[in-house]
């Protein structure tokens, strides 16, 4: 199982086309279940707490955890698949955390077995949800050892 567990709003209908786009294309164990969870009403420290929370009450303790976070470690589209592949051989099923827009809790952040930079820079939810959908589709095929992935 690979879920994505994100906070913020309903996908805008750009980003439903472009996630449509891979998710069509991924086969399990790669194919994603969905959790979007709303945004906190509280502002700042106690909207990342409220939410932090949220998302802890989501995650079982067999789960592996990645979290996506700006201050992260870089991988490699190659290092993901081989991540995902060693997850998926040892049957553990895989939660992916985009947190909102305050960031998540020091609980949330130390429970996460890896913590994935995208970048350095700073996306719009919307924008991770589909980056991270196409890495998952060429981790896939890395994975497949289809040519999709040129080195």
């Amino acid at each position: 199982m690979l879920k994505i567990i994100t906070i913020g709003k309903k996908n805008n209908s750009w980003v439903i086309d472009g996630l449509e786009y891979y998710q069509k294309r991924l086969r399990a164990p790669w194919n994603v279940e969905w959790v979007l969870l709303a945004n906190s009403s509280l502002e700042g420290p106690r909207a990342r707490q409220e939410e932090s929370e949220r998302i802890l009450k989501q995650i079982k303790p067999d789960h592996f955890v990645i979290l996506l976070d700006e201050r992260g470690n870089n991988l490699s589209s190659p290092e993901l698949s081989a991540l995902l592949e060693e997850c998926f051989a040892h049957s553990r099923s895989v939660v992916i955390i985009i947190g909102g827009a305050f960031g998540v809790s020091s609980e949330l952040r130390e429970r996460a077995d890896v913590v994935w930079s995208l970048s350095k820079l700073v996306f719009p939810h919307q924008l991770v949800r589909l980056l991270l959908t196409e890495q998952l589709y060429r981790a896939q095929e890395i994975a497949k050892g289809s040519g999709y992935h040129h080195v």
